[in-house]
């Protein structure tokens, strides 16, 4: 199937896209400094242990953010791609299947919301409207992701008799387990991101869960074989 194909072409390029621009622009503040002004510079930390930074700590200062937006906007529109994918090979497998409108829904509205926490990203206003607004965006766009990766992983389940030459079943019990741990973790998480304080430990959260959730992708690249 072509979508098949698509779908593996690109899954493999959304991990490895915002994988690379995070630590990219977290290697360039903390080891170039000579790039940033002394208030931007960030010194001794490993953000996915010690939580000593936001990802848009690192990304929202210049020259940071000429790496992070292009790559942003480059991984949401393969985003809107990859979910449009996926609604093809499920129509065409189960075509009266009753996730498929909401798959794409929650799939390119999280691309949308990657975009707009991007475009976003490094405006000041000093309103605390405005600081809730980007924190809902980014609080929206990880929530639909987590939906529409649920959502897909059932609906494969609910087709793995008739998809079964077409995929390494393993990669999809990989995936489930994964979409299993995202939630359980979001749960656990509210309450801490919620209450004030536990700067640290929301930073270090925020680095750990998007590798995840950007890991399902990688996945995906893994549990599709390729179709001739």
């Amino acid at each position: 199937m072509d979508s098949i194909n698509k779908v593996k072409s690109i899954t493999l390029w959304i991990f490895i896209i915002p994988f690379l621009t995070i630590n990219v622009c977290l290697i360039l503040i903390t080891q170039f400094h000579g790039l940033f002004s002394n208030e931007d510079i960030l010194v001794n930390t490993i953000p996915y242990i010690d939580g000593g930074a936001s990802i848009s700590r690192t990304a929202r200062v210049f020259p940071t953010y000429l790496i992070f937006k292009p790559s942003m906007f480059l991984t949401s529109y393969l985003l809107i791609k990859y979910w449009i994918y996926n609604k093809n090979i499920i129509s065409t497998f189960d075509p009266e299947n009753k996730n498929i409108k909401k798959i794409l829904i929650f799939g390119v509205g999280s691309a949308v919301l990657l975009t707009i926490h991007s475009i976003f990203l490094g405006i000041k206003f000093d309103y605390d409207l405005y600081k809730l607004f980007r924190r809902v965006v980014m609080l929206l766009f990880i929530l639909s992701e987590l939906i529409a990766q649920t959502l897909l992983v059932i609906t494969l389940y609910k087709i793995k008799d008739k998809i079964i030459d077409k995929i390494n079943f393993k990669f999809l019990k990989l995936k489930r387990i994964l979409v299993t741990i995202l939630i359980i973790v979001a749960i656990i998480a509210i309450p801490i991101i919620s209450m004030p304080g536990n700067k640290f430990l929301k930073h270090a959260l925020e680095w750990d869960y998007f590798i995840a959730i950007i890991s399902f992708y990688l996945l995906t690249f893994f549990m599709w074989k390729k179709q001739n």
